[in-house]
């Protein structure tokens, strides 16, 4: 019986953890972000760009206002794009970013870690697969899930990817462009 209740237990834990937990898609872009909340759908759409100092390496800007800083900022301070083709470039602003729009969707203080499903171009490595892992989890979330961009894009546009016929998906991005054939789900 206390074996039992200890399931119980941590079972009435593990669905209220997950009914108060938000659930968040990520769109790294090359050029442009995009962040997804259940039931809310699209609550930014910012510009892939991250301003810090050249010092400390610490965060100034996250998107519109580090874009707006592009070429106009002092010497101290560096605007640049922290993801090229797709993947990133640089980890520890990649992980900076994220948390940002981790925070700005949450909330900085909040008592339930997200779930964050990152879209990532389909033709990336193992290891740059790994780093985007990292930063999500390192961002703030309690679990991270990876997804194939032409596969997010099929599944968003509805096309019945679980299906035997093939589905061609063109992923126009601004730093990449994939195309897909999806069918049986891969």
């Amino acid at each position: 019986v206390l074996g039992l209740t200890k399931i119980v237990e941590s079972w009435c834990e593990s669905q209220l953890d997950y009914m108060l937990s938000k659930r968040i898609g990520i769109d790294l872009g090359t050029a442009n972000s995009l962040v997804w909340l259940a039931e809310k759908g699209i609550v930014m759409n910012e510009p892939t760009v991250v301003a810090v100092t050249a010092e400390e390496n610490r965060v100034v800007a996250v998107g519109r206002e580090a874009k707006e800083m592009l070429g106009r900022t002092p010497g101290n301070v560096t605007a640049l794009r922290p993801l090229r083709d797709g993947v990133i470039a640089d980890y520890t602003i990649t992980e900076a970013m994220l948390s940002y729009f981790i925070d700005k969707v949450c909330g900085r203080a909040r008592f339930f870690k997200p779930e964050v499903m990152v879209c990532i171009p389909s033709g990336v490595t193992q290891v740059e697969r790994r780093a985007v892992l990292d930063a999500t989890m390192s961002a703030g979330a309690k679990v991270a899930y990876l997804i194939d961009e032409p596969l997010a894009a099929a599944i968003g546009a509805r096309i019945p990817i679980a299906q035997a016929a093939g589905h061609m998906i063109v992923n126009i991005g601004g730093g990449s462009t994939e195309s897909a054939v999806i069918s049986l789900g891969g």
